[in-house]
Parts: C-alpha cells; sequence; structure tokens
C-alpha cells in the first residue's frame, strides 16, 4: 500500500492565500503575480525593508563608484 505524501503550503507573503510548493506554482511563494508586483512594489517604495543599522548619509554617495 503507497502512502500520498501531503504537498508542502506555504501562506503567500501578501495576501496569505495557501499556495502549493511546487514547480506547478509559478509564482511561488506567492499565490499569482498580481501579489507578486505588489510585493516588488512595496520594495521598491521602501515600504519594507532588511532590519539594521542606518548608514552614514556618506555611505548613499554615487560618486564614490
Amino acid at each position: 500500500m503507497s502512502q500520498m505524501k501531503t504537498p508542502t503550503t506555504v501562506s503567500c507573503p501578501t495576501c496569505e492565500k495557501l499556495v502549493v510548493w511546487s514547480s506547478a506554482s509559478a509564482f511561488r511563494p506567492f499565490c499569482s503575480e498580481r501579489c507578486k508586483l505588489i510585493d516588488l512594489g512595496e520594495w521598491a517604495a521602501e515600504e519594507k525593508r532588511i532590519p539594521g543599522p542606518e548608514l552614514p548619509p556618506a555611505a548613499n554617495n554615487e560618486d564614490d563608484y
């Protein structure tokens, strides 16, 4: 007798809908392209950020490159 494996699921980071983690889920971990683009927009607008110490203003100078 073979046992069926329960597929791994994750919550979409944007809308919390359950998403099956498989190659068939083209936008994983997101449920759709819409949720993926919403998340990208939040990062681009700096609504989301990785926590850490503030950088000194000189760290943002593009003249150093």
